[in-house]
């Protein structure tokens, strides 16, 4: 009796009528019905997009020295353009297919792109692991990119499993496990490359993990992603299927429900999301932030790792692990305790222009801080790093809720489908040019104006100064509530 209950509420919703075989309509069904904080959505969400979000960037702690490896480069010097060669493969092969994955998962489901996607993390992370030249590291991450087009739909997969006073929750769960895993993916490639070196004890130099130093991190993740594929299948899917049921024998609500499908075709067919300037405006503002994060998460890598000579720090890999750990660590407690309260009292575009300043202000001191040594400089790099993410992190959040402001709900898959496909043009321009532009930054380290890593971390806070700007009208123009 209860579940005829529900189903005569959702006849009296803009559906309309219930599909006693569609999945769509099963999750409204199990969504009326709920009641409490959904719990294990969250999770599932939470676990999917970490799987996804992991091998992103867990390669930059020890890229250098793959590369190095490789014998490709022929000064030490050319490491960072190769390397940042490597790193642009995984984003720009996501710029490809991000709006063709948003197609297929519109027409087939949400829950076959996810499954799919994360049996490509397997993979191809794997595959990249083992890799034994530098055209094949390439070639693993740009399949790695392009066949994982899981990001976009797992966003509407969130706004249709939860109900809408928890939407904004799991839309910031998303944000919140895909920045843990932009910077927990670094700590595992920092803390497991070059195992027989680090733990001779347990990795012997003639073991797998000894011929391939860079395979121990992307297999972790590759199981984690392999738990979290299976565990995959047992999702509801939440994309209505219509087409092949019998409509409900109620002549009138069939013929409302389909003269108001035609008018809600008509009226989305009217709106084009290129002439949403709120929603393209914080496109174009998110893309630049994007590009920087990007350029950033590679400079450090590169720098942290780098000889002294040349203005690095001559970290280890397990340095930068420790490094980046720390820094998860408090980008966790940050979104989980503080966000929401800084972004409910003063908005996410003040946020955004106040996180942007102080990312400004805190990149200058770096050049400064690689003077140091011993304890006050792990210290002051731990802290300076922590409070990098944190920042980039608000900005992010805060350019992500207002983008899911500008559309309604009909059009936010395919407004994500824009954004993910310009955030990752710009996100694999974002290794290449760090890449390059660090070598060309240890080339002229006797330069008068802006010597070595100077003239690095200046042109990164020249695009983060860019972006903070468009914050401002009249380029950004937030949605006003109704």
């Amino acid at each position: 009796m209860a579940s005829e209950g529900m189903k005569e509420t959702l006849l009296n919703k803009k559906e309309q009528y219930y599909y006693e075989n569609c999945p769509g309509c099963k999750v409204e069904l199990h969504k009326a019905s709920q009641t409490g904080l959904p719990i294990k959505e969250l999770f599932t969400m939470w676990f999917i997009v970490l799987g996804t979000a992991l091998p992103i960037s867990s390669l930059f702690p020890f890229l250098y020295f793959m590369i190095r490896d490789f014998h490709i480069a022929k000064r030490e010097e050319d490491i960072g353009s190769y390397a940042g060669y490597v790193g642009s493969a995984f984003m720009f092969g996501r710029a490809l297919t991000s709006a063709f994955w948003g197609v297929v998962a519109d027409r087939y489901g949400r829950k076959p792109v996810i499954i799919f996607g994360t049996f490509i993390v397997v993979v191809f992370n794997t595959l990249f692991g083992l890799s034994i030249n530098f055209w094949m590291a390439v070639i693993t991450r740009f399949l790695l990119g392009s066949l994982n087009g899981l990001l976009g739909p797992i966003k509407a997969y969130a706004a249709e499993i939860f109900r809408e006073e928890y939407q904004a929750l799991g839309m910031s769960t998303i944000s919140t496990a895909w920045g843990i895993g932009l910077v927990i993916g670094p700590a595992l490639g920092g803390f497991l490359a070059q195992p027989a070196e680090k733990y001779p004890a347990i990795f012997s130099k003639d073991s797998i993990f000894g011929r391939f130093p860079y395979f121990l991190p992307c297999l972790c993740i590759s199981i984690f992603s392999l738990v979290v594929a299976i565990g995959s299948f047992w999702l509801p899917e939440t994309l209505h299927n219509h087409d092949s049921e019998i409509l409900p024998q109620d002549s009138y609500k069939s013929l409302e429900a389909a003269s108001d499908t035609k008018e809600g075709n008509e009226s989305t067919s009217k709106e084009n999301l290129f002439k949403n300037w709120p929603l393209m405006s914080s496109i174009i503002i998110y893309c630049v932030f994007a590009l920087h994060d990007m350029a950033y998460s590679e400079v450090f890598s590169l720098w942290a790792v780098s000889p002294r000579k040349f203005g690095g720090l001559s970290f280890s890999t397990a340095d930068v692990g420790e490094i980046l750990s720390i820094s998860g660590f408090g980008l966790l407690v940050f979104q989980l305790t503080f966000y929401s309260s800084v972004a409910k009292y003063v908005g996410p575009i003040m946020t955004a222009r106040v996180a942007g300043v102080l990312s400004i202000l805190l990149l200058t001191s770096y050049p400064y801080i690689a003077m140091l040594s011993g304890i006050t400089l792990s210290v002051l790099m731990n802290f300076a790093s922590m409070m990098k993410n944190i920042l980039s992190i608000s900005i992010v959040t805060g350019l992500f809720i207002l983008q899911n402001k500008a559309v309604d709900q009909r059009q936010r898959g395919a407004a994500n489908g824009i954004a993910m496909t310009g955030m990752s043009f710009f996100k694999a321009l974002g290794p290449a040019g760090g890449g390059a532009l660090f070598s060309w930054g240890q080339k002229r380290l006797n330069a008068s104006i802006l010597p070595g890593v100077q003239v690095v971390f200046f042109v990164l806070n020249v695009i983060e100064a860019i972006g903070v700007l468009l914050t401002f009208k009249p380029f950004l123009v937030e949605t006003q509530n109704t």
